[in-house]
Formats: structure tokens, sequence, C-alpha cells
């Protein structure tokens, strides 16, 4: 809800409940039947008979032009009646009539202003209410709130940013209203929710979800993503970033129940599904640690694969509050304790709308609770190495008006972004566009990773677990699954950053891969095909994230990740033993490769048995430079001879 429009609201329940609920006052007219009219339009205006008491004030202020309160309880019918320009007619009128009569005529008229983007009047109304000496001001704290509006959206109007909104077309927009997209990385897939008429069967909204492909000719026809969608609402998807992981809203009725039996925990709740193929499976309550006895919607699944954000709704009426919530999904499949966002972040108002960008540290959201141009606008915020949010910066204006904005989705290479609007020139109601994203708001830059796991001997597909791990911080990047029909796989990450790649997958041995993910499309991906091996005696890895200085055997810190990942593994395939081979190139004496290949094995020994895999579970052995896999005449083939392995001694 509109800030302005809270104060209007707030102002008609305190005013009319104690002033004019005063039996007997001095009134600024003496004309009797304007006196006689006046009491009757109260006990219209009581009886919440609008009409009546609005002709009935009109007529009591024909007998007395300056009879300010039935002007200014008419002011509140045309209110009450969400006629605003009119009520602010009358407000104003007040003012005319009696400068000091009361001081929230002044913020009630500065709401209705700033509410139509009428800044200069509103900023003139709002520094005279907060300039009132020996009054009470009820609505001082949101005033102040308004008059920080003006003075930004005034500023915000002389440096417009560029911005020439697209309507999707046919294909996604109908006359219906169309909202809240998502779109895969990518940007083969777009799905977003659709509300429909009612039906006989159900008698309120119903929101379904649609889906349209682009095949490289643009958006295709879009079609109702079965089975997920009900009799009841489905709405605010959020893909995953192969798009075959889905995350979304469903209300049931809490009359009639339906929703195929989707039980939840409160009016509105989270659930998911995902594709196995070309079908989607049935729908799931994500659970007792994300959704609650209040309202959770709108959720933006990170990229990363394992991060959430999403609105939790608490409270109904004026008195309703919205916040950004955030969990993490962790390698066993159980989601965190969710954590509100800090106050960075939320406020004491609304907001809704979330989308984290798939560079994973840039947040968009809606917010009438920053400064901003009047109601709900966007916003940006990035988290730092530490995970602190900075300040949200205003997406500016034209992007943001004076009315609500939300529904915001940045496409992956953060050139384009898409909203939702009831602009003139659309289909019908609310429909999809797109933009240029400005320069001053984009995210990070991103690539696409894609690829397929497979096992290597009889290529069949496989549904592997896998990582991506940013190699400087040791943090995991990407955590996800290859698809379990065709086994592959599309992730999008930061670029000109380090990254370990590992993959796993029940009865073969894990998979080991470091690359420098540089800039690209989704046109042209960074492609990395995953071939696993069967566990079977006489197999080896090479251990590609294990790293030692030059001439050096002390274990570089960034080696742990993949270590650590050994340790796993040999946890979990208890009887297996294996060899530790050090391997170098033939730069050197061979007397003084062999002692180097051999103490580089020795610190990998070193540390499984510290991490609590038992030695005699281990051997070790250096080859120096006499099992090269690469051209020693090369600086790129030497690196590929540097290497330590592991090798399947029983099993």
């Amino acid at each position: 809800m509109n800030k302005s429009i809270r104060i209007i609201i707030v102002i008609i329940v305190v005013f009319a409940n104690n002033l004019f609920a005063q039996k007997e006052i001095k009134l600024s007219t003496t004309n009797k039947k304007a006196i006689k009219l006046y009491n009757e339009g109260k006990e219209y205006y009581d009886a919440r008979k609008n009409e009546l008491a609005e002709l009935t004030f009109r007529e009591a202020i024909a007998r007395d032009p300056n009879f300010i309160e039935a002007e200014l309880l008419l002011a509140y019918v045309y209110t009450d009646m969400i006629q605003y320009k009119k009520a602010l007619t009358h407000y104003e009128r007040c003012i005319e009539i009696d400068p000091q009569f009361f001081p929230e005529m002044y913020s009630s008229s500065a709401a209705i202003a700033l509410k139509f983007g009428m800044y200069e009047k509103a900023q003139k109304y709002f520094k005279a209410y907060l300039g009132f000496q020996g009054a009470p001001l009820m609505m001082k704290n949101l005033a102040e709130d308004g008059l920080r509006d003006c003075n930004f959206a005034i500023e915000a109007l002389k440096n417009p940013v560029p911005f020439n909104p697209i309507n999707l077309g046919k294909n996604i927009n109908s006359p219906l209203p169309e909202y809240f997209p998502s779109i895969s990385v990518d940007g083969s897939k777009f799905l977003y929710t659709r509300r429909l008429k009612s039906n006989k069967t159900y008698t309120g909204f119903n929101e379904d979800f649609y889906v349209s492909t682009n095949n490289g000719n643009g958006w295709q026809k879009s079609i109702n993503v079965q089975p997920i969608n009900s009799m009841t609402n489905e709405g605010a998807p959020t893909l995953s970033a192969n798009g075959r992981f889905l995350i979304f809203t469903s209300c049931a009725d809490p009359v009639d129940g339906y929703g195929q039996g989707r039980k939840g925990y409160g009016s509105c709740d989270l659930f998911y599904t995902y594709n196995i193929g070309d079908n989607w499976t049935k729908p799931k309550n994500l659970g007792a640690k994300i959704n609650s006895r209040n309202w959770e919607t709108q959720p933006s699944f990170s990229a990363d694969g394992k991060t959430l954000y999403y609105i939790r709704g608490m409270g109904r009426g004026n008195s309703r509050q919205q916040d950004i919530w955030t969990s993490e999904l962790t390698p066993q499949g159980v989601w965190t304790d969710p954590v509100r966002l800090s106050n960075v972040i939320n406020t004491d108002g609304v907001e809704e709308s979330v989308f984290i960008h798939p560079d994973g540290n840039t947040l968009y959201f809606s917010s009438n609770g920053h400064p901003g141009m009047g109601g709900l606008d966007l916003f940006m915020s990035q988290k730092d190495d530490k995970g602190n949010w900075s300040k949200p910066k205003n997406l500016g204006y034209p992007i943001n008006t004076f009315n609500d904005e939300n529904s915001l989705l940045v496409s992956a290479s953060g050139n384009l972004a898409y909203f939702a609007s009831n602009r003139a020139g659309g289909f019908g109601d609310l429909d999809l566009y797109q933009f240029k994203m400005p320069e001053n708001v984009k995210p990070n830059k991103v690539n696409y990773l894609k690829g397929k796991v497979y096992d290597l001997g009889s290529k069949k597909p496989l549904a592997a677990n896998f990582q991506l791990i940013d190699l400087e911080t040791g943090k995991v990047a990407v955590q996800s699954f290859a698809d379990e029909a065709t086994g592959e796989y599309l992730v999008s990450l930061p670029v000109n950053k380090e990254y370990a790649l590992s993959a796993s997958f029940d009865g073969y041995l894990f998979f080991s891969e470091n690359f420098m993910l540089k800039e690209g499309s989704a046109q042209e991906p960074f492609r990395k095909d995953v071939p696993l091996q069967k566990i079977e005696v006489g197999k080896s890895v090479v251990l590609k994230n294990v790293f030692f200085d030059t001439d050096k055997f002390d274990l570089k810190q960034k080696s742990k990740i993949e270590l650590d990942k050994l340790v796993h593994f040999m946890t979990k395939n208890n009887t297996i033993n294996i060899e530790l081979g050090g391997h170098t190139d033939n730069v050197g004496s061979v007397k003084s490769n062999q002692i180097l290949s051999e103490n580089r094995a020795k610190s990998v020994f070193a540390y499984l048995v510290e991490k609590g895999i038992s030695a005699d579970r281990l051997t070790v052995k250096g080859y120096g430079d006499t099992m090269p896999i690469a051209d020693n005449t090369t600086e790129k083939g030497r690196a590929e001879n540097r290497r330590s392995e592991f090798k399947i001694v029983s099993k």
C-alpha cells in the first residue's frame, strides 16, 4: 500500500473517531440549516452511507461556503470512496478557510499530492504540517518520510535515466494480467503468472503459471504449466539456473480447500517441483523451516542452487508488514533456519518482489520504505565479501514513478530487465515488458557453464551431485544436480574467477577439475562435460585442485578444498584402500624429482590421516617424472604432468 494512502486512512480513523465523535462542539457556522445538515451527514458517514453523506455535506456547504467542519468531513467521505482528487480539492479548501484549523488537513493534502506525483505541492504541504507549533502531529513520522520522498523525486525528475520499455508481445501477454516473471539463465525459458477469470467451481480469482520458450526466433506461444496449476492460486515462480527446479507460491482456499490437497502451514506457502525430461513432478511443500503460520510468497532461488530469498508477510490491513527473508539448502538437502535480512534492506514498510541475480550478490526488490517516488519503488543492493548488503540504490525515474513498481527480473547478462506494467498501449491490464538496464544499476558480469555428466564407459547420463567452489574464497559458488533423464547441467557464475569443479555419484569415483571462467554469452557458454568412472581396482583420479609452490611440497591453502572431497569419498566408501601418487615434470634432476614427488604424496597422506582416515588404508608412492600424461616440451604440458593422483588398490 502507498505510504501516502496509509497516512490518509489513519487520519480518517483517528479524526473521525475522536474529534467528530464529540456530540457538542462549537462549530464555525451559525447557520442553523447548515448545522442540521451537517449533523445528518455525520450520521450517514458513521453508518457508512457515503453517497448520502456526500450530498448532505454539500448542501451544508452551500448554506455556508466557509463551513470548515463540513468541508473536512466531505474530504473524508471522498477519501473513503477512493475519490482522492476530489478529496484533495476539499482539504485545500479547508486550508483556504482557516490555515490553523487542524494540522492533519496539511498532511492529508500532501499525501494525496504525493500519490499523484504532484511533488512540489506535496513538499509545500508536508513542510507546513511539520512546521506546526503547539499541536500534536499524529502523522509526524510518516510526514517526514513523505517529505523525504518529495525531495528525492524532485531531484530524480531532473536527472532521468534511459528507459524505453518494449511490450513482450501477444505470445506472452493477453487481455488478462501477467506479472511476476522468471527466466532460466540461458534465456530459453520464460515463466510467469497470469491471473485468470473466476470459474463456476471456485469463485475467487485464480492465478496460474504460463511458460514460453525462445528457440532463437523470439518468444513462442505460452502454454499453461501442467500438472502444477490447480483451481486456486499458483504464482510468483522462481526457476533454478537450468530451468528444471521450480519454487512457487500456492494459496489454498480456507473454506473450500482446493489446491490438489496441498496442505500448508499458513494462508500461502512455498512449494517446489522439478522437471525430469519433459515432465514436472507433483509439487511438495518446502516444509516448516521455510513456511509459517504467516504467509510466504514471491521466492527467488539463487543460481548457486542453495540460497533462497522470499517474502514473509505478517499482519493485515494497515498493520501489514512484509520483509525479505533468506535460507540456505545444506548439502544434506535440509533448509537452514530462515533469517530476516538486516534493516539495511528491510524497513517498517513493505518489501516485495525480491530477485537475486545469477551473480549471487546483486539483489533487486520493491519497497516503499526507502527514499523513492512515493509508492513502491525498485531498488538494488549488492553484497560484499563479508556478506554485508550495501545501502539500497533507487533505480531512478522514469523506471520508478509515483505509481507502484514491482515484478522486476534482470537477465543473466545484466543487459535486459523485465517488469509488469498496466501502461497504455498494452494488451490489457498488466502486461510484461522489457527494457535495457542503465549502466549504474547493472549486476556483476556472469557466464554460463553447461555440460553433461555421464558414465565414462557406457555414456549413460548420471544425475550426479556437483559443486563449483571459488578457489580464492573457498566458498561454494554453486551446488546442484545434473538432470536425471539427460545428465545435463547449466549454471551461471561470476566471471574472471578460478573455480574448482567436483562431481560425485554413488558407486563412482569423484570428478576433479579447475578452470578460469572468462566472459561469454548464452550463445557461447563455457562447456565442461563430466565423465565419471565406476569404482574399480586400478582406476585413478587426478587431483587437479591440489596445489604446491614450485619445487616445494607444502600444501597450499586452496588444496584443502579438494582434499576434503577425498576425505568425504573415503569416509563414505569405508572399505576402499588407495595409493597416493606424486608426479613431476622433467625439469630438474631425476633424483630431485623423485624426492619431490614422494614428499608431495606424503603431504597428502598426512592431511588425510589428520582428518581421520586410517593410515592402514593409504599407501604412498613417488613416481618422479617417469609417467607423463602430456608433452613436457610445453609449459601447459609440464603443468599437467605436475600432479597428485589417487588410485584404487582394493575395495
